[in-house]
């Protein structure tokens, strides 16, 4: 008896940002935004890229992404799990205007806007709470921070650079 059309409704995706030093930003269309998304398992986002814009590697813990370029160009692409014999592929492909490509859930993936205009994406999310772990952000920007010694020798780097790479301002570009 409480539920009303405002529950279903969210008006937010008509324009987008750009501004911030990635030249990229979400709009998550999520359970958080549409009440009336609980329990059905979608979401949406729109992704706005200024010129050479990048939307940095992520995964999605909770949802396969499905993205169509609206405007512009969009290099994508995810890289697989270890593989049998190990290592992992790359799968990648340029995406012009009105393509699809779709990224399976937990997968890293990222999308970069490699030309002089802007771009603009819609993602549909298999999830209404699809989650988003931008990989440097959580590696290099965790609170408390991971032990240098730790990314040292997972990264094959020294601790000079580890932690120049921990003092840099990880930002996120989720709104």
């Amino acid at each position: 008896m409480d539920v009303k059309a405002e529950d279903f409704f969210f008006g937010g995706l008509k324009t987008g940002n750009t501004t911030n030093k990635l030249g990229s930003s979400v709009n998550l269309v999520n359970v958080d935004k549409i009440a009336g998304l609980n329990t059905l398992g979608i979401s949406l986002a729109r992704i706005d890229f200024a010129p050479f814009g990048l939307n940095p590697p992520h995964t999605h813990p909770r949802a396969t992404e499905i993205l169509t370029v609206i405007e512009g160009e969009l290099y994508v692409g995810f890289v697989t799990s270890n593989l049998n014999g190990g290592g992992n592929k790359l799968f990648t492909k340029l995406l012009k205007k009105g393509d699809v490509f779709v990224f399976p859930q937990g997968l890293i993936h990222f999308q970069f806007n490699k030309g002089h205009t802007n771009a603009v994406a819609i993602a549909g999310l298999s999830s209404q709470n699809p989650g988003a772990i931008t990989i440097a952000n959580a590696v290099f920007g965790s609170k408390l921070p991971i032990s240098d010694d730790v990314l040292a020798k997972a990264f094959q780097v020294d601790k000079k650079t580890v932690d120049w790479l921990q003092a840099q301002f990880w930002m996120d570009n989720n709104n």
